[in-house]
């Protein structure tokens, strides 16, 4: 099928369709190790609103660790679904009003028509199609955990030890050759200045937020009648079950 093949074309741009992520220098990527930092980070991201933080989730200790692990999984955490959140949301405006001309199967069949909403369309995809989306997606997952091994020259230090926020591994490592990193391919960003890319990284930071309440909005005004009144008229009512992507398959 050709599903994971769209998938990887689109994965990148979507979200940089909002704001591209910083790849650069430690500076600019670093994790905010500490509450200070963080305090000092939310005032630069949102000034009116400032630190807030009532569930006192940065002293929580996850897993029995310290301060500085706590914080890099939840800076972490909170770019990657801000990501995934700016792809949703650009996919579901572009799935609402383009459709696919070519084939989406190796059988002939076509992407699902703009008829449907986009949590239709996923119900309408066959059972093999979005394992394999599934899988590709996992694997996107697994790789970006990676870590080097002691004593290695070479490698990304882990988020939750120090290493930068947000950062995906090259492939350059890969033994079968890649020619395109995941993000920035065509390494535009490489001249930036380490102002400029911090001021992206901020940024994309409130790009992730606005994209979580935009997505699911779409799906609240969705799947509960009128409780976005803006998208009364916008969007298609869905009975499924948004939570469940292989419901419509068992």
């Amino acid at each position: 099928m050709k599903t994971v093949a769209i998938l990887a074309s689109i994965m990148a741009p979507a979200a940089m369709a909002f704001t591209a992520p910083s790849q650069g220098t430690r500076v600019e990527s670093r994790l905010a190790e500490s509450k200070s930092d963080l305090e000092a980070l939310a005032k630069g991201l949102n000034p009116v609103v400032g630190y807030y933080e009532p569930l006192g989730l940065t002293d929580a200790g996850f897993w029995g660790k310290d301060q500085e692990f706590t914080i890099g999984w939840l800076r972490q955490a909170e770019v990657k679904h801000g990501r995934v959140a700016m792809a949703a949301f650009v996919g579901y405006v572009v799935q609402s009003n383009f459709h696919w001309p070519w084939a989406m199967t190796l059988g002939g069949d076509s992407f699902p028509a703009m008829d449907l909403s986009p949590p239709e369309q996923w119900d309408a995809l066959p059972f093999a199609a979005k394992l394999q989306i599934i899988a590709f997606v996992g694997f996107l997952e697994w790789y970006s955990e990676l870590t080097p091994a002691k004593g290695a020259t070479g490698g990304q230090v882990h988020y939750t030890k120090g290493g930068p926020v947000g950062k995906y591994p090259t492939f350059d490592s890969i033994p079968h050759g890649v020619p395109f990193n995941l993000y920035d391919p065509f390494n535009f960003s490489g001249g930036m200045s380490d102002e400029t890319k911090e001021k992206r990284l901020r940024a994309e930071i409130n790009n992730g937020r606005l994209a979580m309440l935009g997505i699911f909005g779409f799906l609240s005004a969705q799947t509960i009648p009128g409780s976005v009144p803006t998208l009364v008229d916008i969007v298609k009512p869905y009975t499924g079950e948004v939570m469940s992507p292989f419901e419509a398959n068992f």
